[in-house]
């Protein structure tokens, strides 16, 4: 992202001249208080909503305006946004369906990511029988079938319990090391940043900007040890301390 801005008809400035360069095969939190332009950013990555000012740079030397990659690009929202009316298959078949791939040729792909997110035996039950951790394991599952290489992430796991959440960190870090993609993950907590990312890209608000940035060089797979280790807290002692000064920047 390169001097991204973002403006609304109604005068709100989402983000102002915000830059950031996101690695391939890292896994990147975007760490900021409600209103700071994350979601915004997000989208703008995506291609859902065109920049008003600045470009995106996609490898390879290619440069838009808009995102224009959505081939590539897996989106998870906060909420599962899930077809009531559809079985979990054809809640995952989704996307293969709507770029044309037969229900036939796309059985081993959505079978392998019921598998992948531990949904096993559930491709015939519906949203209304499933938990809220579930429905956001479909919703991981509908991301990952079409196999992209950056996953966009909206604050998945914000609805739900804590214990809940912590599984779903331990298997979400699973299937980033299986899959080697990309992630940008939007999150409020910075326990949650901490424990899955290597970077924190932290935001501040009025306009969103990037404020600063924290390097999390803990190594992989993560486990509960990690959570309660002294190296854990201190990630987190600095992490709390930027988004402080983030926040006070914006007062």
């Amino acid at each position: 992202m390169e001097n991204i801005g973002k403006s609304f008809s109604n005068g709100t400035v989402a983000l102002e001249h915000m830059s950031l360069s996101v690695a391939r095969g890292s896994f990147v939190s975007l760490l900021g208080p409600s209103g700071c332009g994350k979601s915004t950013a997000l989208r703008i990555i995506s291609g859902l909503t065109r920049p008003t000012a600045g470009r995106l740079h996609w490898p390879a030397g290619q440069a838009s305006a808009a995102g224009g990659k959505s081939a590539d690009v897996g989106f998870v929202f906060q909420e599962p946004t899930l077809m009531p009316w559809a079985t979990v298959f054809d809640n995952i078949y989704l996307p293969l369906r709507l770029k044309g791939v037969s229900r036939a040729a796309a059985h081993n792909d959505v079978m392998e990511a019921l598998q992948r997110t531990h949904l096993d035996g559930f491709e015939n039950a519906y949203p209304r029988e499933l938990s809220g951790g579930m429905k956001m394991r479909v919703s991981i599952a509908r991301a990952l079938v079409t196999h992209p290489k950056l996953l966009l992430m909206d604050e998945p796991f914000a609805a739900l319990d804590e214990i809940t959440r912590f599984k779903l960190n331990r298997d979400l870090l699973e299937l980033w090391e299986a899959y080697n993609w990309t992630v940008i993950f939007v999150t409020h907590s910075v326990f949650e940043s901490v424990f899955l990312s290597n970077r924190i890209v932290v935001m501040a608000a009025r306009p969103g900007r990037v404020f600063g940035e924290l390097a999390v060089d803990e190594p992989y797979p993560r486990d509960e040890a990690y959570r309660t280790s002294s190296t854990y807290a201190r990630h987190c002692r600095e992490a709390s301390q930027l988004l402080q000064a983030a926040m006070e920047s914006t007062q």
